[in-house]
């Protein structure tokens, strides 16, 4: 998810992420009757499921649908292949959301003799969805499935020309993370499932159509396309997408899709990939995946990345010209390892793939841009989690999250799993040293590949191969408190960059005494320092301070959303009207959700932002993703009464929770 750079905590209202950019709920809450699939003690058990790995699971999925730009909809056959478990079992639950179910058939185990099969799908769940129960008294080795979806499945957003980069062919795109693969394809929607699969994918002639499968970069548009993928994978994770796009390589197993306006300036930016991949072998052993291409989405994909298997979807958000921000790449390029090839085995151990992910991102960034750049990002990242842990329950301050009950995966995800997790990780490799770390890591990754796993596994697994390296190195009163403990233990060291103490003293000279920092010192900045140094001027600023800035540095427009996102809200807090237009225009025109919600939130705190908020929404509406436009839709909605009340006579509303940033969205 699903990526660096995601969360968002200001707003309880915000349920869903790529896996990656919203606040956690309560997970302590009781589970409902309804939505309680199937109870269970085991930790490795999905409370977010109707499937039941125990007794039968998808080994293989095949399948040959139609993507159908008129009405909206996926649809035609998905055919699995079974393994039986339990040989007393004889019924198939799976996971479905707003799926019309035309029949089910069960076949031999040829694949050629099929008979119909009762079933029944049951009533929808507002986050389960709809369980699908098949009664296959024969335990068929396989069953047929005839569907189609919903023109507003979760999963899937459809784009009119207009809304694209090229404004000439319509787009379709899918975000299957955590539990929206179930709205275009009936399946054992959990990660404790992994499938192989093919697919037949039929569509109108003019659009390319890719999957998260091998991709050749040769292919012709015909509308008529062939996909294998043949390492198994978990539901969340099968992905497709199809539109005007282009190839370009970057190496031999490496390239960008991208729309023909896009696809040059992204090659351009993401050129470091084949030496990310290579830096990253040479850690943690080889990339088992045959190629690694980056598609590049349109501005309304509502997060920063998706590491689907071959093919990473990616914003355009990140393509800024200097490189700054291409740590995405290496986040999502990370997840090879840590997520597709080891993957958590349910949303509550989300750390295990984005804490794990994290922190090779870090390793993969060191080596290629250098130490400073990654420790610039880790300090942003661990400052941000501070200030959102602030407003955090405890529980959801853990590592190990307790079971989710009745919430939303895509609720539960925080900056904790990125950067709580991290921090872990790099603390286990500060006190064994990376020539000990660094072989364990691999080790894990080699032992569990393909595999799906849970926290008790790690540190069952810690304990055996890499704590005996050094007895002395952690104790397990320090072991507890990283994985149990709410807040970041006392001990943890802290980043520290030398470059932002060049911001920060420059940043407080400023505010001393107006001067504005040497311009042959600012010019080599990096989008990070610049986001140090906004982050570092308080709540509001003078408006002659505001004027100052945005003459010497043109912040207001522009296209670096690492700084819209922080800029816009500083000069709505600080009562800079004049900068509303382009901060509307930019949520207008970008829909990933940790770059426009800090904006929507200083919005709405006042009726007259609030209107206005609501009037860019109306226009931004059609364009944004279906998460996107939940999480601002539940913002607006939950603004209402209180920026109802008379505007307060000077910008003094109490500072939003800060966007967090952890290294992928």
């Amino acid at each position: 998810m699903r990526s660096a750079f995601l969360l968002f905590s200001c707003a309880a209202a915000l349920l869903t992420a790529c896996s990656k950019e919203a606040s956690a709920p309560d997970a302590t809450s009781a589970t409902t009757p309804k939505a309680a699939a199937v109870t269970s003690s085991s930790r490795s058990h999905d409370e977010s499921s109707y499937a039941q790995p125990d007794q039968v699971v998808i080994k293989d999925l095949a399948l040959d649908i139609k993507v159908d730009f008129d009405s909206k909809q996926i649809g035609g056959t998905a055919t699995y292949r079974l393994d039986w478990k339990d040989p007393k079992a004889a019924t198939l639950l799976l996971d479905t959301r707003a799926l019309t179910i035309e029949k089910v058939e069960g076949g031999d185990a040829t694949g050629k003799s099929f008979a119909p099969l009762e079933y029944t799908l049951a009533d929808a769940d507002k986050v389960l969805g709809s369980k699908l129960t098949i009664q296959a008294p024969q335990r068929n080795p396989i069953v047929r499935i005839t569907y189609h979806g919903a023109s507003d499945a979760s999963g899937l957003q459809w784009l009119e020309p207009a809304m694209t980069e090229g404004k000439q062919l319509p787009f379709m795109f899918s975000q299957s993370q955590a539990i929206h693969a179930r709205s275009w394809v009936p399946l054992q929607d959990t990660p404790s499932v992994r499938f192989t699969y093919t697919a037949h994918v039929t569509s109108r002639a003019d659009v390319m159509v890719l999957m998260s499968a091998g991709n050749d970069p040769a292919a012709v548009r015909d509308g008529d396309y062939n996909f294998v993928m043949n390492k198994p994978i978990p539901s969340y994770l099968l992905a497709i997408a199809a539109g005007d796009l282009v190839f370009r390589p970057l190496s031999d197993r490496a390239g960008v899709w991208a729309e023909p306006t896009m696809a040059d300036k992204a090659a351009k930016e993401f050129e470091d990939t084949e030496k990310m991949i290579t830096t990253t072998e040479q850690l943690y052993g080889p990339y088992r995946w045959g190629r690694y291409d980056i598609l590049v989405l349109p501005p309304s994909f509502p997060f920063g990345g998706m590491e689907n298997p071959t093919l990473t979807f990616a914003t355009p958000t990140v393509i800024v010209g200097d490189k700054s921000l291409v740590s995405l790449v290496a986040h999502e390029l990370a997840h090879s390892w840590s997520g597709n090839l080891v993957t958590n085995a349910s949303w509550k151990d989300i750390w295990l793939n984005e804490g794990f992910t994290t922190y090779v991102q870090a390793r993969i960034t060191e080596a290629v841009y250098g130490q400073e750049m990654a420790e610039m990002e880790r300090q942003i990242d661990q400052a941000d989690l501070a200030a959102e842990m602030k407003d955090m329950p405890a529980a959801n301050q853990v590592l190990a999250l307790p079971p989710l009950g009745d919430h939303d995966p895509d609720g539960v995800l925080s900056s904790v799993a990125y950067v709580k997790g991290a921090w872990f990780l790099q603390f286990l490799e500060q006190r064994f040293g990376r020539e000990t770390f660094d072989p364990f890591l691999r080790k894990w990754f080699d032992d569990h590949s393909f595999k799906s796993e849970t926290t008790d596994v790690f540190v069952d697994y810690l304990k055996k191969n890499l704590l005996p390296k050094n007895p002395n190195a952690v104790t397990a009163e320090e072991l507890d408190t990283w994985l149990n403990k709410p807040g970041i233990p006392p001990f943890a060291i802290k980043a520290q960059s030398r470059g932002f103490a060049l911001v920060d003293t420059a940043r407080i000279a400023w505010l001393g005494s107006g001067t504005l920092p040497a311009k042959q010192a600012t010019d080599d900045w990096e989008t990070q320092q610049w986001v140090r140094f906004i982050d570092g001027l308080g709540d509001t600023i003078k408006p002659e301070q505001l004027k100052q800035l945005d003459d010497a540095y043109h912040f207001t427009g522009t296209p670096n959303g690492e700084i819209a996102m922080r800029w816009y809200p500083l000069a709505i807090r600080s009562g800079d009207k004049a900068a509303w237009e382009q901060a509307g225009a930019f949520i207008e025109r970008v829909g990933r959700r940790k770059l426009i919600m800090p904006i929507y939130a200083e919005l709405v705190k006042t009726p007259e932002g609030l209107a206005f908020a609501k009037e860019v929404f109306a226009k931004a509406k059609p364009g944004y993703h279906p998460i996107t436009t939940g999480s601002v839709e539940a913002m607006l909605a939950g603004a209402a009464p209180t920026a109802a009340a008379p505007a307060p006579a000077a910008p003094a509303a109490p500072e939003a929770p800060k966007p967090s940033t952890p290294p992928a969205q």
